[in-house]
């Protein structure tokens, strides 16, 4: 039975989506997770991992909807995986299908098959010792149940074709412990570190890494989410309303 729910909007209006009214509601780290991924080939398949409410697929959907691409999501929350699918449909992305699964259990789904996915991108649990949310599906989302971050990544590299893509968004913290984790699975790692507001420690990080590969890390220039008034950047902007790519951002 699905929960009661609103009609929100992503990219400016451009994409709907179908959220619980009390539960997990999907933040701007989807947006900038998704505005990552870039150099797509027509036909790539991409798993979102804890889909949530699809923010991050939605995204990817309306910025590459013309590539013949296919994505896919996987989502503990049974409600969730429902209300993310009616999204995709109020969006004609009829190459966009989510699955209720449990990535802690052997993958039942043809469709969701090991090895099998160009491009696999997830915005994990954050912590396994943050005092959870009263709310158990913020909880359930939010907090690590039996499955820490390590196993999260290894789930994602099991995932992921043989030089395809992960992508990661976290906290800061988590940092060492992801490239720890990648370390001989995977290289060229990129890091983007994200602030909130110029002078700040940076309190996101998205991490990019080739499955495979031994090509050297770099970290990218800083990208700030706010100005001094609390406004988004210019920046923020385009990615956050455009739904511009941050390779576009960073090639001007």
């Amino acid at each position: 039975m699905l929960p009661e729910y609103t009609q929100d909007y992503l990219l400016d209006k451009r994409v709907k989506i179908f959220q619980p009214v009390n539960g997990y509601r999907a933040s701007s780290d989807a947006v900038l997770l998704s505005a990552m991924i870039d150099n797509i080939k027509t036909g790539a398949r991409i798993l979102d991992v804890g889909s949530g409410t699809g923010a991050i697929s939605l995204c990817l959907a309306e910025r590459l909807q013309t590539q013949n691409i296919a994505i896919r999501g996987a989502e503990l929350q049974s409600e969730l995986a429902e209300l993310s699918n009616l999204s995709a449909q109020a969006n004609h992305f009829d190459f966009v299908r989510f699955y209720n699964v449990d990535i802690r259990q052997k993958m039942q789904s043809e469709d969701l098959c090991p090895c099998s996915f160009d491009v696999v991108v997830s915005n994990p649990p954050y912590s396994e010792h943050d005092m959870p949310s009263p709310n158990a599906s913020k909880a359930m989302a939010h907090n690590h149940h039996d499955f820490n971050l390590n196993k999260w990544l290894a789930f994602c590299l099991k995932m992921t074709k043989p030089f395809g893509r992960i992508y990661i968004i976290n906290r800061v913290e988590a940092l060492s412990l992801i490239c720890s984790q990648l370390q001989d699975k995977a290289g060229g790692l990129t890091i983007l570190p994200i602030y909130s507001k110029a002078g700040q420690n940076a309190k996101r990080v998205i991490v990019s890494a080739q499955k495979d590969s031994k090509a050297p890390c770099r970290i990218l220039p800083p990208f700030i989410t706010h100005d001094a008034d609390g406004k988004y950047t210019e920046n923020a902007e385009k990615i956050l309303r455009q739904g511009i790519s941050f390779a576009d951002i960073f090639a001007t």
